[in-house]
């Protein structure tokens, strides 16, 4: 008498999740490249180039790449720009200590409706 049981698939000991793999990409790096070429009658009409690395910001460095750290719209080289935030800043202190705080009353007229 043969009887089957219903049984879960065995699986490898030796599997990997979508950490390990991303860990290890962005450990190594990886490169992706393509070219595409647009040509009519043996005239090249347009061409793309896509070069897109995957890598950690430690690799990236380790391979000589840090053009985040000199662009200007990552690092904010604006010389302006602070002086702006510090003067909205003391605008909107300014502001709120005008404004009445939740703990003291408002006179509100008679008939006029809130909401």
């Amino acid at each position: 008498m043969n009887i089957q049981r219903n049984r879960a698939p065995a699986h490898s000991t030796n599997t990997s999740n979508l950490a390990d793999i991303l860990e290890r990409v962005l450990d190594k790096g990886i490169v992706i490249a393509g070219d595409i070429k647009v040509k009519l009658v043996d005239v090249e009409l347009l061409t793309i180039q896509v070069r897109l690395l995957v890598a950690s910001v430690d690799k990236a460095r380790e391979m000589g790449m840090d053009w985040w750290v000199r662009n200007p719209d990552f690092v904010g080289n604006n010389p302006e720009e602070p002086k702006a935030l510090r003067a909205r800043i003391a605008e909107l202190e300014a502001a709120l200590a005008r404004a009445p705080s939740a703990a003291e009353p408002v006179a509100v007229p008679v008939g006029v409706v809130l909401g």
